[in-house]
């Protein structure tokens, strides 16, 4: 079984939000993948789905990103998936908005919600999917950068990163970290 968490902040003020990016790629994944209905465990929003012949669990932890941990290691310990099973998508100030840079594993980088799922499992050796959101404007509070929703001139790049990050995360499922790190991360420098 594979693992897929997108990190976000429930409830509808936060909806399309730089920082609820990785809620949306599960979303895409749901709907392209025809999972079955949300269930509420383990403090998250998880959907099963077959793709490939290979179990995948789509999760969406409900704790507020910074305590993201809560819903995955509990889930993860009651599945039995050890933690090169489980991708995290999260979104990453540092990169250029739609740039994706896929990881096997390393510190957080500052993504709280990453730093606290890896505290709680006791190793940085997760893959991850960090989908780039831009750097705030010069005086601009990173907080309030990623608690803004996207300008409507990004609109059409940010559909397109979605659909990349959600055909990255399926030649993760079917082929692999070093697979997709080659192919993603190679033609996301250029």
């Amino acid at each position: 079984m594979k693992v897929v968490v997108g990190l976000g902040n429930p409830g509808s003020q936060y909806t399309g939000t730089r920082h609820n990016i990785g809620f949306d790629v599960v979303d895409l994944l749901a709907r392209q993948w025809l999972a079955e209905k949300p269930q509420l465990k383990f403090q998250g929003q998880i959907q099963q789905v077959t793709t490939g012949g290979q179990k995948v669990l789509l999760v969406k932890p409900l704790t507020f990103m910074n305590r993201s941990g809560e819903c995955v290691q509990p889930l993860l310990r009651f599945y039995q998936v050890p933690p090169e099973d489980l991708v995290v998508v999260c979104d990453d100030m540092n990169l250029p908005l739609g740039k994706l840079r896929w990881r096997a594993g390393g510190s957080s980088g500052g993504q709280k919600g990453l730093a606290d799922i890896l505290q709680r499992l006791g190793t940085d050796q997760v893959p991850r999917l960090r989908v780039g959101i831009g750097r705030p404007p010069d005086q601009m509070d990173p907080v309030n950068w990623v608690l803004a929703r996207f300008r409507p001139d990004q609109q059409q790049q940010v559909q397109q990163t979605l659909a990349s990050s959600a055909d990255s995360v399926q030649v993760w499922v079917s082929k692999g970290l070093t697979e997709v790190m080659n192919r993603y991360n190679k033609s996301s420098d250029s």
